[in-house]
């Protein structure tokens, strides 16, 4: 018996419409962004009506026991003041394409650039925020327009650089589980993070909170909708992984703390750590970076181990000035509407918040944040 085929040209082929979209993480930064004295990354608007450069004011708190019953006159102190200047750029995409080619397509890919654009504009914000955690603060700004973050980027930075930044700040920097390991060259300090005994661990966590609390400028803690105060610590996901591992006894998931009004709480996500006061988010790009951009801190630790960084933040950690909110753009060079174009443009700058010290004059602190680097070793 002879039984027919369907030649291939004739088989029948569908097509979905709809599109899949590649997976792009939410923000994970957001929850802690606002406009108040207590959001970790501070927002403003006032560059919205113009000008390319904002002075951000700062003060500290006064020091002095003051007097008694004695005299006033002439026991008074000074404000400690430093004006920080941010300055914003710009951050435009786009995508193109010709009709000719758009009648062809069976899902509607162009349709999607819209989406893809938003979704590019959250990645874009997330990684400059991770940029500048890292960055060097510099008080020479670029006259470059389409730099976005402030400071000198980490991977830019010269050893000289690094290693003032590294003075500068040494009561807010940590390398390892152990306070000895600081050293006034940065380089030597990182490879004195040992492969083994300096993993990020329940205890790295509680002394990164000590580091915090004894800084000066102090480091205030952030307060939560329901009152409590703590520290936030951004990590990537393989110091993320050492901490969990470390806590796996003890249920230190953030939002399963019942009786303290977290469950419901917006600025906790399902797989957050909370131990000693200090929230622990997962940011999994801060991983990516040292993999792909900070590559120097792949071999940075004792006998080459790799080293990630962590984030414990308090109160205005980072400042994001915003110049423009995104808006759409579409291109107008259309070829007698022939060609399509549709983008996206927006203006900002974002940085680490940072101060002069009034006693050495030059240094530079940052303000709201302990940098820890830790061993972090890629899963086998």
């Amino acid at each position: 018996m002879a039984l027919n085929t369907i030649e291939a040209n004739n088989k029948l082929t569908k097509y979905r419409r709809q599109l899949w979209r590649e997976f792009v993480r939410e923000n994970m930064f957001s929850p802690y962004m606002g406009t108040s004295m207590n959001a970790i990354i501070r927002t403003t608007e006032e560059m919205a009506d113009g000008g390319d450069q904002l002075n951000i004011p700062t003060v500290t708190r006064l020091k002095g026991r003051g007097v008694g019953s004695g005299t006033l006159v002439g026991n008074e102190e000074n404000i400690d003041n430093y004006g920080m200047r941010l300055r914003i750029g710009w951050g435009r995409h786009a995508v193109v394409s010709k009709k000719s080619e758009w009648r062809k397509e069976a899902a509607d890919i162009f349709g999607a650039a819209k989406p893809l654009l938003s979704d590019w504009g959250k990645q874009r914000q997330r990684d400059d925020i991770i940029e500048a955690l890292m960055a060097i603060p510099s008080e020479t700004l670029s006259s470059d327009d389409d730099t976005t973050v402030n400071g000198v980027l980490y991977e830019a930075a010269t050893a000289a650089q690094r290693n003032t930044w590294n003075v500068s700040n040494s009561d807010r920097v940590l390398y390892g589980n152990a306070v000895g390991n600081y050293n006034a060259t940065h380089a030597t300090a990182l490879g004195a993070v040992d492969a083994t005994s300096d993993r990020f661990v329940k205890g790295s966590l509680s002394l990164l909170k000590r580091r915090a609390s004894q800084a000066d400028p102090a480091i205030t803690p952030f307060t939560v909708d329901d009152g409590y105060q703590h520290y936030v610590a951004f990590a990537g996901s393989n110091t993320f992984r050492d901490l969990a591992a470390s806590l796996e006894t003890i249920n230190m998931s953030a939002r399963a703390r019942e009786g303290r009004g977290m469950d419901n709480n917006p600025l906790f996500q399902d797989g957050d750590l909370l131990y000693n006061g200090v929230i622990v988010r997962e940011v999994p790009e801060i991983s990516s970076y040292v993999t792909n951009v900070w590559t120097s801190l792949t071999t940075a630790g004792d006998s080459s181990g790799r080293v990630e960084p962590v984030f414990l933040c308090g109160q205005q950690a980072v400042v994001l000035g915003w110049g423009q909110r995104p808006r759409d753009t579409y291109r107008k060079e259309d070829d007698y509407d022939f060609i399509k174009g549709v983008g996206v443009e927006m203006a900002y700058g974002i940085a680490k918040m940072f101060k002069k010290h009034p006693m050495s004059g030059t240094a530079l602190k940052q303000l709201g944040v302990v940098t820890g680097f830790f061993s972090a070793p890629l899963d086998a």
